[in-house]
């Protein structure tokens, strides 16, 4: 079951990107930093599962997924945002986060081979808040990328509350521990399911012409 969600999920995953590389290439449409977000999500992920599969340790690419995916999803709502405020937060707030997590990793060089319940959280969360400053600007301007930022919202906030979860269960039975991390990799396939449903409502050719 466990592997059918996990397998289930990279399929939409490589979907998307081919879907998404055909409208940046083809079409011109897509944003940069979106098609590089999927593309990078898609290359960890595949080096996450071979490293799996070699029987050695994949939290060294666990983590540096989290510091991405926040630095490029926050590129590519600070190019979504017309307010100059707004992409200077994007630029200080990334600045700010990286080089706390910088200070930690020369503090406790040993965290990149861990579990970095912290690192994931604030870097999460801190993409939740980009998201939802561009869900604010979608209220009086056009509702670009909204079911992604739906899917992005829900998703990045469900699974950090997954991950604190789960840290809290890691003393009780199997059952209970990996409840956690099934919920996630449900939570997974649903979030690709937004990112495609956007392709479909903004990218495809029925409804680009509309």
């Amino acid at each position: 079951m466990d592997d059918f969600l996990i397998y289930c999920g990279y399929l939409l995953l490589a979907v998307t990107v081919g879907l998404y590389s055909f409208s940046f290439f083809r079409k011109e449409k897509a944003n940069v930093f979106l098609l590089l977000y999927l593309v990078f999500s898609f290359l960890v992920q595949f080096g996450m599962e071979v490293l799996y599969h070699l029987k050695m340790k994949n939290l060294l690419l666990m983590n540096f997924f989290f510091i991405g995916q926040m630095v490029l999803l926050g590129l590519f709502y600070r190019s979504l945002y017309k307010y100059k405020v707004q992409k200077k937060f994007v630029l200080i707030a990334l600045g700010f986060t990286l080089l706390i997590l910088l200070a930690r990793l020369v503090y406790n060089p040993g965290l990149q081979f861990k579990f970095d319940l912290f690192q994931i959280t604030v870097s999460s969360l801190l993409t939740v808040v980009f998201a939802l400053i561009h869900f604010y600007n979608m209220i009086t301007e056009n509702k670009q990328y909204y079911y992604l930022t739906i899917g992005i919202i829900g998703y990045m906030f469900g699974s950090t509350v997954l991950f604190l979860v789960g840290n809290l269960t890691v003393g009780l039975s199997n059952d209970v521990k990996y409840l956690s991390w099934r919920l996630n990799a449900f939570l997974f396939i649903v979030y690709y399911f937004f990112i495609l449903f956007e392709w479909i409502k903004s990218f495809s050719k029925k409804n680009a012409e509309l």
